[in-house]
């Protein structure tokens, strides 16, 4: 089956959010939190699909060390920077909520927020790491296996937080508290925009990182067939004038002639030295 076309994809993602927020804000109903809970729509797609990109690069990471095939690494490399994107996105709309709501930006007793903090900032140490190695078949080995270790946190961190005990965050997966059919049905069409969108931006990522791979390949295979430079020529010495005494310059000499013609003949004439 083939895969939808950039285009196309970037047309269901556009359709499906705005179909999603037309449901939160006009169809589904107000929470007692008030207005503010409809950034519940916003915040929990991000972060909900940034682990799953993580889980993905983790995926992608797995088949580079098999294969070999640096388009998988490319693909992992993007998936995370694209995840660290929404990611940042979730926490930020995380402290708005959290102003709005609790009065607070933030609760370090509460375990979401943290166990996403921790995951947050270990893939943000994913970039220095993998710069930090020069070899470029290094860097994408290293670079795989942190994917790998890391994806492996974000299952273990879910069913922490699902098995620890909410202090203020509400549960959105939970059996005991789950949402009124409106607002599940908004949520879930918010969730597949959402993950349209990331899946658009990934794909676009990789198609100007490939066009600029062909890019450079192009320039150095017209720098290779290119004839090397010409060294640069050197002009002669011009020949200094040798005038007489008592000749000016550009006057005539002695012999009748022009003075530097005369000083000419006379510094060729080898003199008494050099005659028969």
């Amino acid at each position: 089956m083939r895969a939808p076309g950039l285009r196309t994809l970037a047309i269901a993602a556009a359709a499906t959010l705005t179909a999603g927020y037309a449901l939160a804000f006009f169809y589904a109903p107000l929470e007692q939190e008030g207005f503010i809970q409809k950034i519940f729509y916003l915040h929990v797609p991000l972060a909900v699909v940034a682990l799953l990109g993580f889980v993905v690069a983790a995926i992608h990471s797995i088949r580079h060390l098999r294969s070999g095939d640096p388009k998988h690494d490319a693909r992992s490399y993007v998936s995370i920077h694209m995840s660290v994107i929404f990611g940042t996105g979730a926490l930020l709309t995380g402290a708005l909520w959290a102003k709005g709501q609790w009065g607070v930006w933030w609760e370090w007793r509460e375990p979401t927020l943290v166990s996403f903090l921790i995951i947050f900032l270990l893939y943000a140490t994913y970039y220095p790491l993998r710069y930090a190695i020069e070899d470029r078949d290094r860097q994408a080995r290293y670079a795989s296996v942190f994917a790998i270790t890391a994806g492996a946190f974000v299952p273990l961190n879910f069913l922490a937080v699902r098995l620890a005990e909410p202090f203020i965050h509400p549960r959105t997966f939970s059996s005991a508290g789950g949402l009124p059919g409106e607002m599940l049905l908004a949520f879930l069409v918010c969730l597949a925009g959402m993950t349209m969108l990331w899946a658009t931006l990934v794909r676009f990522e990789l198609g100007a990182k490939g066009a600029s791979g062909d890019l450079r390949r192009l320039r150095r295979a017209i720098s290779s067939e290119l004839p090397p430079p010409s060294a640069p020529r050197i002009a002669p010495a011009r020949v200094s004038a040798i005038q007489a005494p008592g000749s000016s310059p550009g006057g005539k000499g002695p012999s009748g002639g022009s003075g530097r013609a005369g000083a000419l003949e006379r510094a060729e004439d080898p003199g008494p030295a050099g005659g028969r």
